[in-house]
């Protein structure tokens, strides 16, 4: 069971990350268009008085005409913060903040925080009566015991939408599905099964009701408390845990560990020794989820047991129990169909369907997002990855079943197979491709130059692409500058990271050779020319490095422009073979990705070359696992109106459909014809309209243009200029482009260096 290193960043770079442009980490945008006289008077007033007497009428209509569908609160008073303790309200708003956008990142959830500033579990309750009307569903986050005990029973009683605390049934939900599959695995019942939960707080006592409910008898689940086991007769128990109190005679989890098949450990580093594991019996099944340390590591166990199922709380071991896989979908499946509660029949399914996840064939494009890794259900595979981008479609259908079944859904789901199609398309898509990237280049170490070392964002992406373990990073740029940067950035100036530069005298003379050996019968460069470059341009002395195979791969571009990046690189090697040079750019908006190029290279390309551009994109897209559809783009659709510029990308056309290609495109055609299905009942012969994803610009500033406006006023996510047709794997990023930004491309370089046969014709 292999470990690695977890991720870390300085307390500067988690500030800085939190305080960055617009402070914190959520924002609320208008979903309707406010930009005339009459948007304002149909958003306010006049135009809402139609709406508030629809909902003064008939509440529900609140779901159809404002956003309490989607909406739900997340609500802390700081008493339990992440294991940091009581730190009070104020202090409990970043995690909360945090968790709101985790709903919106992994389920398209729309998510507000709300600290409470009480320890009165009456006033909390009464707070949250009052305002939760407003919304969908109710997340109480961090919340100490027995106050969130109280808190959500109340508000169940009182409220008619989902109340929830993920710290209980969210850590029991994943939990019961991750003991089912390690039953079946070991080829044990459910209701004979011995298990003990070492932690009596709310997250603990959450699983036992779960597994009971699942089908565990109660006497036995023996829970262990800092005062020993929890048995009957105990004093000065109170009533929580006098509901998990059963006969016994063991006063200890020494004790009490002796022939158990299951061990839960919710509590602290340490609590189960190696010696206590040789106790258990045979096919243990061993969850040490305490964190940031387990009750004891996967690598104790398997000194002492090889027959043992081992779970953490961590993402550096496999088999991680992580709520993430369960909150954000659960909260789906109830939103979409109204529920007034979440029940423990909805917990049950939602367990079930995670268990059965894990057991299925994983599909191509989960093994993507999963970067290239196909698990199989087994000792170490036992709950799915957090990014498997199969959650979103499957939980949610499973939560909504239950609901309507258990006739707490308001609303019913007439087709579940266009349901969970519609479940698909709320992902981000750029998320679970650049996830499938970086687990690619994680097993795959490669050697990235990041030429502009000196840089602050570049300096911070190859600490990250460090500290993540996507690879080796390499700094160019003076080593004093370097270290200056670092301690500005909070790191020490000794951190352990390569800087190179023209000083390293035997690589100067490598490169030099390598160029006067290249350009001496082209260019006319003397020796001196070429040792002038290597020792003057970073960009040059790094290409070299890629060239001459002291590295797998380059990023740079951040303190220069584009081309001036581009021109240099172009100096010392060429275009792939049989292959056009491209920028390709991938932008999406609202779950929707596509592909623009060309982006940086070619000013006014010719039909010849908007068909190798076609050709070319669409080879890269399906890297990506999309199904290109390709749209050669222009003022006029289907040439209305016929002018000089829109005869070229006819020809492209005709050149494709020659050519035979094994993609589908058309052309010419406007965006919003490309992109827009509206369009396609005007033209229905047509396989492109409306589901293009692969946009060939009519010239360089055209898409240039269209691809920077989105990204500046669309609120679109972009990633490249992908450099594509380079007979080397370096990309060139946008003049002071973001750290995230710089660390996408260079993941990219990592990548293209691994998958792409830059030799082959």
């Amino acid at each position: 069971m292999k470990k690695t290193k977890v991720d870390h960043y300085t307390d500067k770079e988690a500030l800085e990350f939190h305080s960055h442009k617009k402070p914190g980490k959520i924002e609320i945008i208008a979903s309707k268009n406010m930009t005339t006289k009459r948007d304002l008077a149909l958003a306010y007033s006049p135009g809402v008085a139609v709406p508030v007497r629809k909902i003064s009428e008939n509440p529900e209509a609140a779901y159809d005409y404002t956003s309490k569908g989607n909406l739900v609160a997340v609500i802390s008073n700081g008493s339990a913060i992440l294991g940091m303790g009581n730190l009070g309200a104020l202090a409990s708003k970043p995690v909360m903040e945090g968790k709101a956008v985790l709903f919106k990142r992994f389920a398209d959830i729309d998510s507000i925080d709300l600290e409470i500033d009480s320890k009165n579990s009456k006033e909390i309750i009464n707070s949250i009566k009052n305002f939760a009307p407003s919304f969908g569903g109710i997340n109480l986050e961090d919340i100490a015991a027995p106050d969130c005990f109280i808190i959500e029973r109340e508000l169940k009683k009182i409220l008619d939408i989902p109340v929830f605390h993920d710290d209980q049934h969210g850590t029991a939900i994943i939990t019961t599905a991750a003991l089912i599959n390690a039953l079946d695995i070991n080829g044990k019942s459910i209701s004979k099964i011995k298990i003990i939960i070492n932690g009596a707080g709310a997250s603990a006592m959450a699983c036992a009701n779960l597994f009971k409910r699942s089908g565990v008898p109660k006497k036995n689940i023996m829970m262990i408390d800092r005062s020993g086991v929890i048995y009957q007769g105990r004093n000065k128990l109170n009533k929580w845990k006098s509901e998990h109190a059963i006969k016994t005679s063991n006063r200890s989890l020494n004790d009490a560990i002796k022939g158990a098949d299951v061990f839960l450990g919710l509590s602290a580093k340490g609590a189960l020794t190696k010696n206590m594991v040789k106790k258990m019996a045979k096919n243990p099944v061993i969850f040490a989820c305490a964190n940031p340390d387990p009750e004891i590591t996967p690598e104790e166990v398997e000194e002492v047991r090889d027959d043992a199922i081992i779970a953490t709380g961590r993402s550096d071991y496999p088999n991680q129990v992580n709520n993430l896989i369960g909150f954000p979908y659960i909260f789906r499946g109830a939103l979409d169909v109204r529920a007034k509660t979440i029940n423990e029949e909805m917990k049950v399914a939602a367990a079930l369907a995670i268990a059965k996840l894990a057991r299925e064939d994983v599909p191509d494009e989960v093994v993507a997002a999963m970067g290239g890794e196909r698990p199989h259900y087994g000792k170490d595979y036992i709950i799915p990855s957090t990014f498997d981008p199969r959650l979103i479609s499957i939980i949610p259908v499973a939560v909504a079943k239950a609901a309507i079944k258990t006739r707490v859904a308001r609303k019913k789901i007439e087709n579940f197979d266009i349901y969970q199609e519609q479940l698909k398309q709320r992902l981000d898509p750029t998320v679970t491709i650049m996830q499938g990237i970086n687990n690619y280049i994680k097993k795959n170490q490669k050697k990235i130059i990041f030429a502009d070392g000196e840089d602050e964002n570049t300096l911070k992406a190859a600490i990250a692409f460090k500290n993540s373990k996507l690879g080796i990073p390499i700094l160019v740029g003076k080593e004093k500058k370097i270290k200056e940067q670092l301690k500005k950035i909070g790191y020490s100036e000794n951190f352990d990271v390569e800087i190179i530069n023209s000083k390293d005298k035997e690589k100067r003379e490598k490169y030099v050779k390598f160029l006067f050996e290249k350009f001496q019968r082209k260019q006319g460069l003397l020796e001196l020319d070429c040792d002038r470059l290597v020792k003057n341009d970073r960009v040059i002395w790094s290409t070299c490095m890629v060239a001459c195979g002291d590295a797998d791969g380059a990023v740079t571009g951040n303190t220069r422009r584009f081309g001036a990046s581009l021109k240099k690189i172009t100096q010392v090697i060429e275009e792939r073979p049989g292959e056009i040079m491209f920028g390709l750019n991938m932008v999406v908006y609202k779950g929707k990705t596509i592909f623009v190029g060309d982006t940086s290279v070619h000013e006014y390309p010719n039909a010849n070359q908007l068909a190798e551009i076609a050709i070319s994109s669409a080879r890269v897209v399906r890297l990506f696992g999309f199904d290109p559809k390709v749209a050669f783009v222009s003022h006029s659709t289907f040439g209305q109106p016929l002018t000089s510029r829109t005869k070229h990308i006819q020809e492209a056309v005709e050149i494709l459909k020659n050519k035979k290609v094994n993609f589908e495109f058309d052309g010419d055609m406007q965006p919003d014809v490309a992109l827009n299905e509206e369009y396609k009942s005007l033209y229905p012969f047509s396989k492109i309209v409306g589901k293009a994803n692969i946009l060939v610009m009519p010239g360089q500033h055209s898409a240039a243009i269209s691809y920077k406006m989105l990204k500046t006023f669309g609120d679109s996510k972009v990633i490249g200029p992908l450099l594509i047709g380079l007979g080397l794997p370096i990309e060139i990023v946008p003049l002071r482009s973001s750290t995230s930004e710089i660390l996408n491309l260079a993941s990219i370089a990592a990548y293209s260096s691994d998958v792409i046969d830059y030799k082959k014709n």
